[in-house]
C-alpha cells in the first residue's frame, strides 16, 4: 500500500486543450472590472502560458494517491482557505486599480497561491470581504431584523349595551310562518284636497270663515245681477296704447285668492263691481270681491273638487252660475239660491277643459286628456254625456267654440292644431275642416279671436307665437305672422297661454318669463304694445293672462 501511494502518474496536456481551459475559467460577464482590463488581462495570461510552452517547461503533474477520498477533500479545503487568507492579506485597500501589465500580476497573485482561481474570482472575493465588513459597521444586520418583527394586532373593543337589540333574522330562511303584524292606531292626517269628493251635490261653505258663516246679502245681489249688453267701442292702436300706458297696478288690487297654484280664473259680467273666480291645484275655488270688505278681506274660499280646476266661465245668461271643470272628472255649476255646488257631469276620465255650444250657455263642449270630445246638455237630467268622439290623437290639451258659428270648434293636439264641424264627428275617424301647419312641438293653447272668430291664436312649446287667418275655413289656414317668445316653464309653473284682448281683437296678451316679472300685450302682426311691470306688486309669472286682460277693459 505504501508503494502505489508513492507511485505517480504524469498526464500532459496538449496546448488546445490549455487554452480552451483558460478561456472557460475567465468569465464572460466580469461586471465589476472594465472592459478594457478583462481584456488586457486575459491577454497577458494568454502571452504567459504560450512563453512557458516554448521554452520547454514542464508541465505540472498530478499526483495519483489511493487515500481516502475524505482525506484528499479535507487535504483541498483546508489549502482553499489557507490561499484565501493569505490572498485577503496581500490587498491593501479596497481601492485598488486594475492594471493591464501581465508583470503586476505575477506579482499580486502568484501562481503557487492562485491555486487554479482566476484573477476575477480573487477579485469577487475581496469585494465580497469589504462588503460585508461594511454592512457590520453600520449595524445592518439589526436594521434588517427591526423591519422584520411582525405588526402588533389591534383589538378593536366592542362596548356592549345592558339590553342589546336583538338581530332581525328573516323567518322565510328560518321555516317560519309570518307573524300577524300589530295594528297601529291610525292617527287622524287632514288630507281633504286628496280623497274625491262624493256624487251629488256640495254645499257653499267658505273654508276660510268660521263654521256656520254663510255668504254676505251684498254679494249675492252682485253675483245675480243682470248683465246689460252694451257695444263694445273700439280703439285705433295709438289710443289703445295710451290707455294701456295709463294703467296702474296698486297694493289693494293685489290679494291671496286660493291656497295654491292658480290654474284657473274668470271673472263676472257685472259692471258695478269686479268679482273674479279662480281655481287652484288641489280642487279650491275662490271668489273675491274687489272694494269688499266682508269675508277675507273680500276673498271667499270654496272646495267643491279634489284635484286641480283647469277650466271655469260664468254663464252670460246666468250670472249666477259659475261652471267650473276638474282633473278628478267632475264639472259643477254653482247655484246661489240653493247655497250648493250642483254636479253637471261626472266621469272616470280626467277632464282638461270645455266651452259653451250653445248662446244660452246650457250645452257644452268638453274634452279630455286621451283624445274625446264630449257633449254634455245641463238641461237633461242625470251627469252624463249626450255624445262622445274619439278624435285621431294622443293628447287633446285644449278647444275652443267659434264665437259665431258655434258649429265650428279649434283643438290643440299632440303637434297639430285642426278645426272641427261639430255636426260631422264620428265616434272614431272624425276628419278635421282644417288644418293649421308649421308647429313642430306640443301645443299649450288655441283660441277663436273674441268677436269675428277672424284668427285663431296659437302657443306651442317651440317657443313660437302664431297667428292664423280663419276669415275663410280652408283646407290649410294660411299663417299670418309668427314671433319667438319663451314659453318654458318647467315643471311647477302652469303653462303660458297667451289670450285675446276681449276689447281690441287684433292684439292679445301673454306672461313672460323674464326678470323682473312682466306682462306683455302684442298686436296679432307680433309687434310689443307694451309692458306691465311692477317689482313690488307682480312678482310671479303670469300663466293665465286673462284676468289681465279683462282688468285692461276695465
Amino acid at each position: 500500500m505504501a508503494e502505489r501511494e508513492a507511485e505517480t502518474v504524469e498526464y500532459k496536456f496538449p496546448e488546445s486543450c490549455i487554452k480552451t481551459n483558460i478561456k472557460e475559467v475567465t468569465p464572460p460577464h466580469d461586471h465589476g472590472i472594465p472592459g478594457a482590463q478583462r481584456r488586457s488581462l486575459r491577454r497577458a495570461s494568454e502571452k504567459q502560458l504560450s512563453a512557458t510552452l516554448k521554452e520547454g517547461l514542464p508541465p505540472k503533474r498530478l499526483q495519483y494517491s489511493s487515500a481516502s477520498t475524505h482525506h484528499q477533500r479535507a487535504v483541498r479545503e483546508k489549502g482553499k482557505v489557507s490561499l484565501q487568507e493569505a490572498v485577503f492579506e496581500s490587498k491593501e485597500t479596497s481601492n485598488t486599480e486594475y492594471s493591464s501589465d501581465s508583470d503586476k500580476t505575477e506579482k499580486e497573485y502568484p501562481a503557487d497561491v492562485s491555486g487554479g482561481l482566476s484573477i476575477y474570482e480573487l477579485e469577487r472575493l475581496e469585494n465580497i470581504r469589504q462588503n460585508q465588513a461594511f454592512l457590520s459597521s453600520i449595524n445592518i444586520a439589526q436594521a434588517t431584523k427591526a423591519l422584520k418583527q411582525k405588526p402588533t394586532k389591534r383589538v378593536l373593543k366592542i362596548c356592549q349595551t345592558k339590553n342589546p337589540v336583538p338581530v332581525r333574522k328573516s323567518m322565510r330562511l328560518q321555516k317560519k310562518e309570518a307573524e300577524v303584524p300589530v295594528e297601529l292606531p291610525q292617527e287622524p292626517v287632514e288630507l281633504t284636497h286628496l280623497a274625491g269628493k262624493p256624487e251629488g251635490p256640495i254645499e257653499m261653505d267658505p273654508v276660510n270663515l268660521e263654521d256656520g258663516s254663510k255668504l254676505p246679502a251684498g254679494l249675492l245681489e252682485l253675483w245675480t245681477e243682470c248683465t246689460v249688453v252694451s257695444e263694445k267701442s273700439r280703439f285705433d292702436l295709438k289710443r289703445y296704447r295710451v290707455a294701456l300706458k295709463s294703467m296702474t297696478l296698486s297694493g289693494d288690487r293685489v290679494t291671496k285668492v286660493v291656497k295654491d297654484r292658480i290654474f284657473s280664473a274668470a271673472f263676472h259680467p257685472c259692471t258695478r263691481h269686479l268679482l273674479m273666480a279662480a281655481g287652484d291645484k288641489f280642487g279650491r275655488v275662490g271668489l273675491w270681491d274687489l272694494g269688499s270688505v266682508c269675508g277675507d278681506s273680500g276673498v271667499f274660499l270654496f272646495e267643491p273638487h279634489s284635484r286641480p280646476v283647469s277650466c271655469m266661465a260664468f254663464s252670460s245668461t246666468q250670472p249666477a252660475s259659475l261652471i267650473s271643470l276638474s282633473y278628478d272628472g267632475t264639472i259643477r255649476s254653482t247655484n246661489v239660491e240653493k247655497a250648493i255646488f250642483d254636479e253637471v257631469y261626472r266621469s272616470d276620465e280626467s277632464l282638461n277643459s270645455f266651452d259653451f255650444l250653445s248662446v244660452d250657455c246650457s250645452t257644452m263642449l268638453v274634452s279630455t286628456w286621451d283624445g274625446d270630445v264630449l257633449t254634455v246638455d245641463r238641461r237633461t237630467p242625470g251627469t252624463s254625456h249626450v255624445a262622445v268622439s274619439t278624435l285621431d290623437t294622443r293628447n287633446l290639451r285644449c278647444i275652443h267654440v267659434h264665437p259665431v258659428h258655434k258649429q265650428y270648434f279649434v283643438a290643440s293636439e299632440s303637434k297639430d292644431v285642426h278645426i272641427y264641424d261639430v255636426r260631422s264627428l264620428k265616434k272614431k275617424g272624425s276628419k278635421p275642416v282644417s288644418y293649421l301647419p308649421g308647429h313642430s312641438l306640443s301645443i299649450s293653447c288655441a283660441y277663436f279671436s273674441p268677436e269675428t272668430g277672424n284668427r285663431v291664436l296659437t302657443t306651442c312649446m317651440d317657443n313660437k307665437i302664431r297667428v292664423f287667418d280663419t276669415s275663410e275655413f280652408k283646407t290649410q289656414v294660411p299663417l299670418l305672422s309668427s314671433f319667438s317668445h319663451n314659453v318654458q316653464t318647467g315643471r311647477w309653473l302652469s303653462k303660458l297661454r297667451a289670450v285675446w284682448d276681449p276689447k281690441q281683437e287684433e292684439c292679445f296678451a301673454v306672461g313672460s318669463m323674464a326678470r323682473p316679472r312682466v306682462m306683455q300685450v302684442f298686436h296679432e302682426s307680433g309687434q310689443l304694445l307694451h309692458t306691465f311691470s311692477d317689482e313690488e306688486n307682480l312678482s310671479t309669472v303670469c300663466s293665465g293672462a286673462a284676468k289681465c286682460c279683462i282688468e285692461a277693459q276695465l
